[in-house]
């Protein structure tokens, strides 16, 4: 039997031999919650009488999305979180230590071939690590945590081959923005994607962290990539394993595709995805000019150390304009540290920036950040709906964090080409 990665990781979990459209009682590797979800998940843990996690070294909490907590019921629900976790002995990632897809990440908790659930809908983002990894919900995650299994219907693949070579001031947000244009939110309903091709060999690991992570704006139940020297540099420098240890897998030749597309991103520009929707999407010169007044840079999709490291280098010797709140989070604590010793944090400090503690307050709209009525927001964020920022009467458009960052200058969208300092294709 010819297999996919998805099928044959979900083979490997379930004990025996699957197919897409199969159902399946698979064990997972690793299973995680963060604030907004595992208040729930402890609930039904208990009204299933649960007693015991099932394996306290595959499990972890991250308290990101209301961090520091802004308010008293939700500093109740970080207690019960931290009561549950001592009570179960599993670590929690409190607050300061950042967004639950770059600390898991970070901690070596997911690695190639693995199986890993996150009571999270962007847990999918470590499928560029090659890993079956994807959100569910509070009750299924209750469920795991006392079984340590779940249930999966095996998606069917779809086969996407990336070609060419970005242009200067084009980035991976750039390339994913494009692709659930093209495909719609609904194009990619409960599929796996694998990514392969000429230009994600060329990209950086992190980059690749930002296509997969946005797959699920397209439907997506995973996106996942195979493994190069890269992907094993990558956890080598997060981890103590050597490339001896990681068990990658690969589709086989022969291997059944519901669909195989290829795009060439060779003449791509600058996209932004416009209110409301994440499929709204255009090049940026359809918008340019669209005044701003609040620029975010961060998130799970776009927070990570690169991501920085591109706006700083936009922001150099230049000022945010005097009628934009530019608001910067890192990604996780690593990512501060790293920018920190690097003086990316200078340099955007230094331009008018806001440098707030790594988190998921201003993206979700629970705090840090919240735009009033009738403001227009531009981020690097992965979703842009009524409300998603806290304010369903504000209007959010999302870029890369190079458009996010010349537009911070300006005061309005404009195409980060004319600032581009030739940034290699590893840092898009």
């Amino acid at each position: 039997m010819r297999k996919t990665i998805a099928e044959k990781i979900l083979s490997k979990h379930a004990g025996k031999e699957v197919r897409a459209g199969e159902i399946v009682v698979a064990e997972v590797d690793f299973v995680l919650a963060q604030d907004g979800t595992a208040p729930l998940a402890i609930q039904a843990f208990q009204e299933m009488e649960g007693r015991k996690v099932f394996d306290k070294d595959k499990v972890t909490f991250i308290i990101d999305h209301n961090s520091p907590s802004p308010n008293q019921r939700v500093s109740s629900l970080h207690k019960t979180m931290r009561e549950f976790s001592r009570e179960m002995g599993f670590p929690i990632y409190d607050v300061g230590e950042g967004i639950c897809h770059q600390v898991i990440m970070e901690g070596r908790h997911a690695l190639p071939g693995q199986l890993v659930v996150g009571a999270d809908s962007h847990t999918c983002t470590y499928g560029a690590l090659n890993c079956f990894s994807t959100g569910v919900g509070s009750t299924d995650l209750a469920a795991s945590l006392i079984s340590g299994k779940l249930w999966f219907k095996v998606p069917g693949t779809m086969k996407f081959i990336l070609k060419g070579k970005l242009p200067a001031g084009v980035y991976s947000k750039d390339m994913i923005l494009y692709l659930i244009g093209e495909r719609g939110a609904e194009g990619a309903n409960y599929k796996a994607i694998e990514f392969t091709g000429e230009l994600i060999n060329e990209l950086s690991v992190e980059s690749r962290f930002t296509i997969t992570n946005m797959v699920v704006e397209m439907g997506a139940k995973v996106g996942i990539m195979n493994v190069d020297d890269k992907t094993r540099e990558w956890i080598k420098e997060h981890s103590n394993l050597s490339a001896l240890s990681l068990y990658p897998v690969e589709a086989d030749e022969g291997a059944v595709y519901e669909e195989v597309l290829e795009y060439d991103f060779s003449s791509l520009e600058p996209q932004v995805a416009k209110p409301h929707r994440v499929d709204n999407v255009s090049p940026v010169g359809e918008v340019a000019g669209k005044k701003i007044d609040q620029a975010f840079l961060g998130t799970c999709t776009n927070g990570r150390l690169e991501d920085l490291r591109v706006a700083a280098g936009i922001l150099k010797g230049r000022e945010v304009h005097p009628e934009v709140r530019f608001i910067v989070a890192p990604a996780s604590k690593e990512v501060f540290l790293k920018a920190m010793r690097e003086g990316i944090i200078t340099v955007l400090i230094e331009s008018g920036a806001a440098v707030i503690n790594p988190g998921c307050g201003a993206c979700v709209g629970t705090h840090a950040g919240v735009p009033a009525n009738g403001e227009v927001v531009l981020s690097t964020a992965n979703r842009n709906f009524k409300g998603r920022m806290g304010n369903a009467k504000a209007s959010i458009y999302l870029a890369s964090p190079a458009t996010v960052a010349a537009s911070a200058i300006e005061g309005k969208i404009t195409d980060p080409r004319k600032y581009d300092r030739g940034q290699s294709t590893e840092d898009r």
